[in-house]
């Protein structure tokens, strides 16, 4: 599902679900648990390679036409969306991760927190810090607006790697690559699209090639590891090309224009992923029929796709549907049901239809979706609407709690916590959450009130 609600879109400031916004001039972070999972399938056997722990690093997508990746200090990547719909291959998408992962194995981060705060905080260091500071609410719904022009420009020294760096990355990139038994020849196709950008003005250029610096050399090394390869030349596996045209297609079906989407997917084109394209983009423009009759042709053939039944489900939903949204959710829950993502659309619609059964289911799928992610402020303000319309004042003050730690609300946070302990037994597991809340939440508080 691809939206604010599973392909989240929002400021930090966003809290209700609703369709899909473009801001202009700045980056959204979005969440979606089919593109989400197609990178970690790519991306873990990478990370192990390298001797990282998978769980241990987060991947964000970033809502921008442009070329780009890179990853920050504590352990984050980020992969623009124009990148993934730009790559035509796994193998591109595969060469870049790995790339990445080699910047973070050696510590090669960009902004690091020191380098940004002796450039004299500028707007475009704020910017920055304001996007790393904005990923702590860990819903994954959290953006910070970062304006093209003067700060772009600003932020460039901030960025960059040294050639020595990008050397080193190319480097790890083809052991992690050749470990995983996967050529390097996506890596230097993706080198090969900047370099036809290197004669470009340097605000023309997409930011990978501005803070990636591109050189002979780099290209040579990749062109002789590519020759070098024993797996230089095989075949991609069937079902991991159709992975990942299937992420091509969902992401130009709910972000590019109608006219776009048939250029990557022409309208006589009848694959999986280009009917698919077609009917998000007919859902976007408001044809639900359309959408729905093409939706529902993918299904007869893949009855048992969760992502499927989600978009369906997400499709009647946002058509207020409700109830009809609801046994699609829940077939694809059944389907996958260690996804928190699709538990909390379900729960969303649990809560929507507002009786009290399912206000209590939906609290057991938000409960198995903070379980994987403590922080998501989305499932705690679901969990404080369930508990209050149950009538359960101290867990929905707790509840209130943990969704203002969550967005980094220290003030309310502690407000909401303390007001549980009042209302909560003591001693139970509950109240002793809301004292931990309380004091942590607190001590933040007072380090922000001797910040103004």
């Amino acid at each position: 599902m691809l939206r604010v609600a599973a392909l989240f879109v929002a400021a930090v400031v966003l809290l209700s679900s609703g369709p899909l916004a473009a801001q202009r001039g700045g980056l959204q972070l979005i969440r979606d648990a089919e593109i989400e999972n197609t990178i970690r399938i790519y991306a873990t056997p990478l990370f192990q390679a390298a001797g990282l722990s998978p769980s241990a690093i987060d991947v964000y997508l970033i809502a921008d036409d442009s070329l780009n990746a890179f990853v920050t200090q504590g352990a984050r990547m980020f992969l623009h969306t124009g990148f993934l719909m730009a790559s035509e291959t796994p193998l591109q998408t595969l060469g870049v991760i790995a790339h990445e992962t080699g910047h973070l194995a050696a510590g090669h981060y960009i902004g690091r927190r020191d380098e940004i705060e002796t450039a004299g905080m500028t707007a475009a260091a704020s910017s920055l810090l304001a996007i790393l500071a904005g990923i702590a609410t860990g819903d994954g719904r959290v953006a910070a607006a970062v304006n093209r022009g003067g700060q772009d420009i600003a932020l460039r020294s901030l960025l960059a790697f040294t050639r020595g760096q990008e050397q080193a990355a190319d480097q790890a990139a083809v052991s992690y690559l050749r470990a995983t038994s996967v050529s390097p020849e996506g890596l230097l196709e993706f080198f090969r699209i900047l370099e036809d950008q290197e004669v470009l003005l340097s605000a023309q250029q997409d930011p990978y090639l501005r803070t990636h610096p591109l050189t002979a050399d780099r290209i040579s090394f990749l062109e002789g590891a590519v020759s070098e390869s024993p797996y230089t030349g095989q075949p991609i596996p069937a079902d991991l090309q159709e992975r990942h045209q299937r992420m091509r297609a969902k992401l130009a079906g709910f972000l590019r224009t109608p006219q776009q989407v048939y250029q990557l997917f022409p309208q006589d084109d009848d694959s999986l992923p280009a009917r698919y394209a077609h009917a998000i983009s007919a859902f976007k423009q408001g044809f639900l029929e359309q959408a729905l009759e093409l939706l529902d042709g993918l299904i007869a053939e893949r009855p048992n796709d969760p992502y499927f039944h989600e978009l369906r489900g997400q499709m009647l939903l946002e058509n207020q549907l409700v109830a009809e949204a609801l046994p699609e959710y829940e077939k694809a829950v059944a389907l996958l049901p260690r996804d928190p993502q699709l538990r909390l659309r379900l729960a969303q619609v649990q809560v929507e239809l507002a009786t009290e059964e399912t206000f209590r289911a939906a609290l057991e799928n938000l409960t198995t979706v903070v379980a994987h992610e403590p922080n998501n402020a989305s499932a705690w303000r679901l969990s404080a609407i369930a508990h209050g319309r149950l009538g359960n004042q101290g867990m929905t003050a707790l509840s209130l709690a943990e969704y203002n730690y969550a967005r980094r609300n220290w003030r309310d946070a502690t407000g909401q916590a303390e007001r549980a302990k009042t209302l909560l037994e003591e001693g139970t597991s509950g109240w002793l959450r809301a004292s931990d809340l309380a004091e942590v939440a607190g001590r933040e508080a007072e380090r922000e009130r001797d910040r103004e």
